[in-house]
């Protein structure tokens, strides 16, 4: 192995899950939103599905590949992650029973993982799904530090955090090792890819939300600004018209063509 790629190795394998500036500075909304008993547990929930989803692509990498190593790690991956979505389901659970009304649960303020996002994982290479999957759980692993940083409050859904981010942090450490394997040369040039899919992808749910938001902001417009103008006009109208029948036109000579 040359010194580059000894130490290229070296930093891979000391990988710890960090927050990002983003998380550690919307702190304060991360502990809003998991302060709320019902809230945590649907989140907690709805984790557990995004868990499930990802074993489930990650048993599809697995029979795709056909490197050996790659299929060993994938089948790893995907029992951690259906791990995960037992813990997750079960701690929701639990704290469904102090629950009482529904809230508003922000899944954009503290999305936490979102597995393979809907990634077509039959088309993808693997230096591309390694690229991917090592993104996905970096970003997972530091918002992870934050929830188990803002969830004091409840010591049991910390330890779920907590046992689920040393999983978090092999998952990202592996996908690098690999991706550093695979394509030693180009493994930076695949990490700018996936980071630019992961973009386009968050643009296209904002774009989405934004849509969503427009569109109900203009049918509220139309329904309780435009609508009552026209019915306050329509009645101006039809008190200025007489009651009963209203007299016939006269009759129009017919003398000529038109």
């Amino acid at each position: 192995m040359s010194p580059r790629l000894a130490a290229v190795s070296q930093l891979i394998s000391s990988m710890r899950a960090e927050a990002s500036a983003i998380d550690l500075l919307l702190e304060p909304v991360h502990r809003w939103v998991w302060a709320d008993v019902d809230r945590r547990a649907r989140k907690l929930m709805r984790f557990s599905e995004t868990e499930a989803d990802g074993a489930r692509d990650l048993m599809h990498a697995a029979e795709r590949t056909s490197d050996k190593t790659l299929r060993v790690l994938y089948l790893r991956h995907a029992d951690d992650e259906q791990r995960h979505a037992v813990l997750f389901r079960k701690r929701g659970q639990e704290l469904f029973d102090a629950a009482r009304a529904r809230t508003f649960e922000a899944n954009w303020l503290a999305p936490g993982e979102r597995g393979l996002d809907d990634l077509d994982v039959g088309s993808e290479s693997d230096e591309s799904l390694l690229a991917f999957l090592h993104l996905s759980e970096k970003v997972a692993a530091g918002r992870f530090v934050v929830y188990e940083k803002v969830l004091a409050c409840d010591p049991q859904t910390r330890a779920v955090f907590a046992r689920i981010l040393k999983d978090e942090e092999y998952h990202m450490t592996y996908t690098r090792q690999e991706l550093a394997r695979l394509t030693p040369r180009k493994q930076g040039c695949r990490l700018w890819q996936a980071r630019l899919g992961r973009f386009w992808k968050a643009y296209l749910r904002i774009a989405n939300a934004l849509a969503g938001l427009l569109g109900t902001v203009m049918l509220a417009i139309q329904y309780f600004v435009i609508l009552p103008v026209f019915a306050l006009l329509a009645k101006r109208a039809a008190r200025r018209e007489a009651d009963g029948f209203s007299r016939s036109r006269p009759a129009v000579a017919l003398e000529g063509q038109y």
